[in-house]
């Protein structure tokens, strides 16, 4: 039987071996799934990290969506970086010895929706959270560690597992392979432990960010509508009773 891995204790570990000289601080390309998720880990990362956001997501079906989500995520780095001297330092930072945060750079990736949908065809009507969204993390991570093997960046990561609606495990996994495939380092994670996922909430209140109620597909804005209208009509019987 497999023990069970604690992915953070391992993104620890990595953190504690970092120097905490700003001049030899790692790069990291980081794939980004929209500004909320990514406001806690790039508040996290950035006292240890020199970060190049990469936001591509072509699973967003409306380009309407991804225009906005992609505006949210270049304005709450602009937010950052315009107080990056002033930055109160985490815990986290203090404890591991960390002087300063890095500015942080954004590159836009290129709008692909079909090539989603080539990704993930037959796997149409998988449940949210199945085989479809596995095939939907490899897409996005293995441009994303292709780009960091061809940038020469330290290591490669995602924001998508501060997600308690994301598979942290499988992110791993596919990370590790890729990791192995392109020849560049990747940066395991589970930034939804240890409160991640709360202060991202926290932090979108805060800058005022747009948050979503749904990934972007349209598969799962289909499942996001039948449940609200099931919720509806619940409701309903409810009320009538």
């Amino acid at each position: 039987m497999n023990a069970v891995r604690n992915y953070q204790r391992e993104l620890d570990k990595i953190i504690e071996g970092i120097s905490a000289d700003a001049a030899c601080a790692p790069t990291l390309f980081l794939h980004s799934c929209c500004a909320p998720c990514s406001s806690y880990v790039l508040e996290y990362l950035r006292w240890f990290f020199r970060i190049t956001v990469f936001y591509y997501n072509p699973n967003i079906s409306a380009e309407e969506e991804y225009r906005k989500r992609a505006a949210e995520q270049k304005r709450l780095i602009a937010a950052y970086n315009a107080v990056a001297g002033e930055a109160a330092p985490t815990l986290r930072a203090v404890r591991e010895g960390a002087q300063t945060v890095h500015p942080i750079e954004v590159i836009d990736g290129d709008y692909e929706p079909q090539r989603f949908y080539g990704t993930v065809r037959g796997l149409e009507h998988c449940p949210e959270g199945g085989g479809r969204c596995f095939a939907c993390y490899e897409l996005r991570l293995r441009e994303t560690a292709e780009r960091a093997a061809a940038g020469g960046y330290d290591y490669f990561a995602t924001t998508l597992t501060v997600s308690p609606l994301k598979n942290a495990v499988k992110l791993n996994e596919i990370g590790e392979r890729l990791a192995q495939e392109y020849g560049v380092a990747w940066l395991t994670s589970d930034f939804k432990k240890k409160g991640g996922y709360q202060r991202s909430i926290e932090l979108s209140k805060e800058y005022g960010l747009y948050r979503q109620d749904y990934c972007g597909c349209v598969y799962s804005k289909e499942e996001r509508d039948r449940r609200k209208e099931q919720q509806k009509a619940n409701n309903g019987i409810s009320q009538s009773g």
